[in-house]
């Protein structure tokens, strides 16, 4: 029996890297309907300024930009509707601990679909970045990109 070639769905919040310092990163289960998730495999995704924030004990990400499924009318979901995350008891008051301290954030890094088919959600703990910081950030880039060439 041949195996099936599967398409790696894999989302990235790109900015999220320049404008902030990650602390910690967490993978986390989102809560979808149907159609959200055929709408992810169909590469309709959009992670720009998402963020998460608790609402009680639970942790929702907001600003998660999922369009509409193209295929039908019946069932349609909102596309920037809050999801909750799916995470356990002690990562969640972990990160609630943190969260309520200054300055810090958390953001989304990327969205992908596991192995088993669910989407999962990497989220990290993150400190703002001061302008000087993003220099530097895109010195070392350079530096990194300029050594690679080079061969070394």
């Amino acid at each position: 029996m041949a195996k099936e070639k599967q398409h790696k769905v894999e989302y990235r919040n790109r900015r999220a890297s320049f404008d902030y310092e990650f602390l910690e990163t967490y993978t986390a289960g989102i809560q979808l309907v149907g159609t959200e998730i055929k709408s992810i495999r169909n590469g309709k995704v959009s992670l720009n300024d998402s963020y998460c924030y608790f609402s009680g004990s639970q942790l929702f990400v907001r600003g998660l930009n999922i369009a509409q499924y193209f295929w039908g009318s019946w069932g349609q979901h909102e596309p920037l509707r809050d999801r909750r995350l799916l995470l356990t008891k002690r990562e969640l008051r972990h990160l609630r601990d943190e969260y309520t301290k200054k300055g810090l954030t958390i953001v989304t890094v990327k969205l992908f679909i596991a192995e088993n088919g669910f989407a999962k959600l990497v989220i990290a703990l993150a400190r703002g970045k001061k302008e000087y910081d993003k220099r530097h950030s895109i010195k070392e880039k350079d530096i990194r990109r300029d050594m690679d060439r080079s061969g070394y």
